[in-house]
């Protein structure tokens, strides 16, 4: 399987792609890997997909429209065939989700869950100035600060009615690996899990966004309550400017989506929505330029940070369920989980 790279469809350019692909590659361990994974899998330029669709006689261009549609399948690229010879070397590592938890003091085994990614790419490709240390500044080391500060004034504050987890996930950029895990050996029940709010890149800077853009704005309840904290602060809630990025099926949320956890993801890094985000995502996103600066200041991520505060005390402290909204693909799943938890 090859995936036909477009900057405007991935949300970042094929440099970032080439910088990262010396980084090794991860998968959690499965029980039947053939069956659930591809044989070769990778990545090819659209320039370079629609010359092997030109030298089979077929139209690029047209084929990808006519896939929009349901019916679409599959078509043979006639006379073209490929052959593919690498090397790997597979081996076990391990590696740990840290996650800390402050017991409810009514409901205890009801969840109300904080996720940010603690990993990176490490080290990979060195960029024109020599620099192979992909530090991750914003992405996700403001994320991980921000789940400290949030654990901080959980602790500070009075003791929320429900349990609250603060969870750091590893492997997010190889594959949303330590959430995946998660959500297939849950810790607390996902069925009790109130909802997950996921923290991921927040942007230095002083000017606080009047909007607060909402990566899968409308799935679920969430957003209502989020925007009733946004507006009380002159806040508004603002959907994904890049949508076509897939930025809520590319995150920690989405493995306990899937599950039908309810989620919400408030972000600033790399949607665009500014132009400190587009040039973010420009010119440090996977990059070894994604790199913490002396002259930093976070007033606006603090701001956020307040807010998606107060969106988790409001779930501790209350007794709502957030369900997804009609139409959520991941509704189904919440279904099935609620009744259990009756």
């Amino acid at each position: 399987m090859l995936v036909v790279h477009e900057t405007a469809g991935a949300g970042y350019p094929w440099s970032t792609l080439q910088n990262s692909s010396a980084a090794p590659k991860f998968d959690i361990v499965r029980a039947n890997p053939d069956a659930e994974r591809a044989a070769f899998q990778g990545w090819i330029q659209r320039a370079k997909a629609e010359e092997l669709f030109t030298a089979a006689g077929l139209d690029f261009a047209a084929l990808k429209d006519s896939a929009r549609s349901a019916d679409f399948k599959p078509v043979v690229l006639p006379g073209l065939t490929m052959s593919v010879d690498f090397g790997q070397i597979a081996d076990k590592v391990e590696t740990k989700n840290v996650i800390a938890r402050i017991p409810g003091s009514e409901r205890p085994n009801e969840t109300v869950m904080y996720g940010a990614h603690w990993d990176g790419y490490g080290v990979g490709t060195p960029n024109a100035q020599g620099d192979k240390i992909y530090d991750a500044a914003v992405d996700n080391a403001t994320g991980v600060a921000a789940l400290l500060e949030l654990a901080h004034a959980f602790a500070e504050g009075p003791r929320p009615k429900r349990s609250v987890v603060f969870a750091a996930w590893s492997g997010e950029e190889a594959g949303l690996l330590g959430s995946t895990y998660y959500a297939a050996n849950p810790v607390w029940p996902l069925e009790t899990t109130v909802a997950n709010i996921n923290v991921d890149s927040l942007l230095p800077g002083t000017e606080i966004d009047p909007n607060v853009v909402v990566i899968g704005k409308g799935k679920n309840q969430l957003d209502d309550i989020l925007a009733r904290h946004a507006t009380e602060t002159g806040r508004t809630l603002i959907a994904d400017p890049a949508p076509q990025a897939g930025a809520f099926y590319r995150s920690d949320h989405f493995p306990l989506a899937l599950k039908g956890v309810p989620a919400l993801f408030p972000a600033a890094g790399f949607t665009g929505a500014s132009a400190a985000s587009r040039d973010y995502v420009q010119n440090r996103y996977h990059q070894p330029t994604d790199e913490w600066d002396s002259t930093w200041t976070m007033d606006a991520a603090a701001a956020d940070v307040a807010l998606i505060y107060a969106v988790g005390r409001d779930l501790a402290d209350g007794d709502q369920w957030p369900e997804w909204n009609a139409g959520a693909e991941f509704g189904p799943a919440r279904d099935t989980s609620k009744a259990s938890r009756r």
